[in-house]
């Protein structure tokens, strides 16, 4: 079992071997160069059975040979030599095993097979896995550069980096280096033959020198490890950031290529990552930068975020992006307008952006006096200088070194953490680090686009976090267990009746088993009524024909035999019948679709969606896990594109969405009363008309044993 204590001791080793270390390899070359550079030189020792000498050193034929204990083994010989490597390496005290090799997953069943095989025997020998595929890690604080990447990151910082992708791995910290984002960690995984992200997340959760977790990832292995984590690293306010791939289905198959991961389907992801308190995002810039203000900032109070600016170009620049990304830019305070009447020249407006005008220029101490005051806001959570850093690399002094200064000293007078923004991208080098330590600034964003967006994600998560906690502690009670009928399928009227059973409105409606009594029912409505067979094994019934609606009271009887003819064709492969349900119809009002159904990954996740029997063509839709609370049912129909349409629309009336979130959150309830017996149970259309709300049609699937 991989536990955070089995992961310490392997993110600490004091001695290396290199198994299968060559003069040809440039792995070998790498990580020798990288361990040796760090001061690792005595503790790494050369493995290989056929070379006496490798890098201009002696070279041992197998582990036990060092006649030293060794702490962490890196396995770079072909996959069908790889067990017999590892057993060396665990024979000579190896508590852990970094195996760089290719040829398992990724090539298909057989290295599927291979890799397995490899996993089981690490567990079997008490040793830690890493990959296979996989290119090592930088533990940064402890000085351990246990990497095959050029120039690893020797400088500590508070962002850990995890990478499924090796080769990507190398782009990303070379930009968290160009961007001033510290990180903690690098590490790359591989194929997760063992060690997940789930697991290593876990880990760096208690770590106290990471304080936000960037991660790319093709797919989640072991989705229940990863979702603990996740929930752990949301309470503990380590804002877990993820670039996952597989958006498109061509993503998707160049990830099943790459590692032989299947990425999921990325509607449930994107509903399972919001629930877990994940921020998503899709590019490499992103996911460093919001990590790296995430790690300065921790979770933020206030969603609002105050600009201080000596641009009003870049005031209005601010406001467009943030319009954009869903910042929030809330208006000032009558108290810090009062402060800011003191500071501001005649000519200067205290608005949010502010525009502290070139008036600063002749005097800096606006610049402080403006950050502090905006800082101290009660609606700012976050307060945002906007300013110049120098972008070559030499030794003269900068010309705007009396304004960071000043930016840095109110930032140590403001209440709400502060965050530096240049107005383009440019690199955070050595000579701007230099300047914005001279000023007492801890943490710079380099670019306008990637600071706002940043921040938007960061409020929203911060804001989520906590409310997403509150309620589910409120709903934390599991639901009664309700048994399903007896049966492999289930009918329309067993649908309803579960449903009734929950407190779900449902149309009213007849079950009828005669022509006479589909008539007599139908003139009991006093209008148009809908007219459905009944029978567990016709799911959709209008595709047979065996729907009809706006039928007639005088119409009815010969409608039903109309009906069971339509059951009793060869097209219903001779479903079981049970009689035709009559109901009322119903005026033209928004109609929606709500259901439930079970992820292979994830389990019970809820969808809504507008457009009843357009469903598919309309394809809106949003998603959640159970469970699902009234507030975030609301949430989830505000969330969908067409959500006008329940505001009332051409004359209809504006749906009772407090209502509407109850009947939605009542779904979920029973899909989670059901539980393991539930394959699916949707509700296809519900009629929504102001605060009428009912089911006019319910299918529920029990879980069959192999699902």
């Amino acid at each position: 079992m991989v536990t955070p204590e089995r992961l310490r001791a392997f993110f600490a080793p004091r001695s290396f071997a290199l198994i299968g270390a060559s003069d040809r390899s440039a792995f070998s070359r790498l990580v020798y160069g990288n361990l040796t550079a760090a001061g690792h030189a005595d503790a790494t020792h050369l493995v290989n059975r056929r070379s006496p000498e490798v890098h201009g050193r002696p070279a041992h034929r197998t582990c036990a040979a060092i006649g030293r204990p060794v702490d962490l083994a890196f396995v770079m010989v072909p996959a069908a030599a790889a067990p017999d490597a590892v057993r060396d390496a665990a024979a000579a005290g190896a508590r852990g095993v970094l195996v760089l090799s290719s040829g398992y997953a990724e090539t298909g069943a057989e290295g599927r097979r291979r890799q397995e095989e490899l996993a089981g025997l690490a567990e079997e020998l008490g040793v830690v896995l890493m990959g296979p595929n996989v290119l090592g890690f930088v533990n940064v604080a402890a000085g351990v550069p246990a990497m095959a990447l050029a120039d690893p990151p020797s400088g500590p910082g508070d962002v850990a980096l995890i990478s499924q992708s090796g080769a990507s791995c190398g782009a990303m910290k070379d930009f968290a280096a160009l961007a001033g984002v510290g990180l903690s960690h690098v590490i790359t995984v591989g194929n997760e033959a063992m060690v997940t992200v789930g697991h290593l997340v876990d880990y760096l959760v208690d770590d106290p020198a990471t304080k936000a977790i960037a991660v790319f990832m093709e797919a989640v292995r072991d989705p229940e490890v990863f979702a603990a984590a996740a929930r752990r690293a949301a309470r503990a306010g380590k804002a877990l950031v993820i670039l996952k791939a597989g958006r498109s289905a061509l993503a998707a198959r160049a990830a099943a290529s790459h590692t032989g991961a299947l990425v999921g389907d990325d509607r449930v992801i994107d509903a399972v990552f919001e629930r877990l308190g994940v921020i998503r995002v899709d590019t490499i810039e992103d996911m460093l930068v919001t990590a790296g203000v995430a790690a300065h900032t921790g979770p933020l109070d206030r969603p609002g975020a105050g600009i201080v600016s000596i641009s009003g170009g870049a005031c209005d620049i601010i406001a467009d992006l943030a319009d954009g990304a869903g910042a929030h830019l809330p208006e000032l305070a009558e108290g810090t307008v009062r402060r800011l009447a003191e500071v501001l020249p005649a000519y200067g407006a205290a608005h949010n952006p502010l525009d502290i005008t070139g008036a600063a220029i002749m005097n800096p101490e606006i610049w402080r006096k403006a950050v502090a005051a905006v800082g101290d806001d009660p609606s700012v959570g976050v307060v945002v200088a906007v300013n110049s850093l120098p972008w070559r690399e030499d030794d003269g002094p900068f010309y705007g070194q009396r304004f960071v200064d000043a930016i840095g000293a109110g930032m140590a007078e403001s209440r709400a953490p502060a965050l530096y923004l240049t107005q383009v991208t440019q690199p955070v080098g050595r000579r701007a680090r230099a300047v914005l330590d001279a000023g007492g600034v801890a943490h710079a964003v380099p670019g306008l686009r990637l600071g706002v967006e940043a921040i938007a994600r960061l409020a929203r998560w911060s804001a989520h976090r906590a409310e997403d906690e509150t309620a589910l502690r409120e709903h934390a009670a599991p639901a009664p267990r309700v048994a399903l009928p007896e049966g492999d399928a289930f009918s329309e009227v067993d649908a309803r009746a579960l449903l009734e059973a929950a407190g779900i409105p449902v149309v009213p409606a007849r079950h009828v088993r005669s022509a006479e009594e589909a008539g007599r029912a139908a003139a009991e409505f006093g209008g148009p009524v809908a007219m459905k067979i009944v029978s567990p094994d016709i799911a959709h019934k209008s595709d047979l024909g065996c729907v009809r609606l706006g039928v007639t009271a005088a119409e009815a009887a010969a409608v039903h035999d109309e009906i069971v003819a339509a059951a009793q064709s060869p097209a219903a492969k001779g479903a079981r019948l049970d009689g035709v349900l009559v109901s009322p119809m119903r005026a033209e009002a928004p109609e929606l679709l709500v259901g439930v159904t079970r992820d292979p990954d994830w389990g019970l996740l809820l969808a809504v969606a507008l457009g009843g029997v357009l469903v598919e063509v309309l394809d809106d839709a949003v998603l959640s896990p159970l469970p699902v609370t009234p507030a975030r049912a609301r949430a989830m129909l505000t969330g969908l594109r067409g959500a006008a349409v329940l505001r009332g629309f051409r004359g209809a009336p504006a749906a009772d969405l407090d209502r509407l979130a109850e009947v939605v959150a009542a779904v979920g309830r029973l899909a989670a009363a059901l539980g393991p017996d539930l394959e699916s149970l949707e509700i296809n259309p519900l009629w929504v008309c102001g605060s009428r709300i009912e089911a006019l049609d319910a299918l529920v699937v029990r879980r069959t044993p192999h699902t």
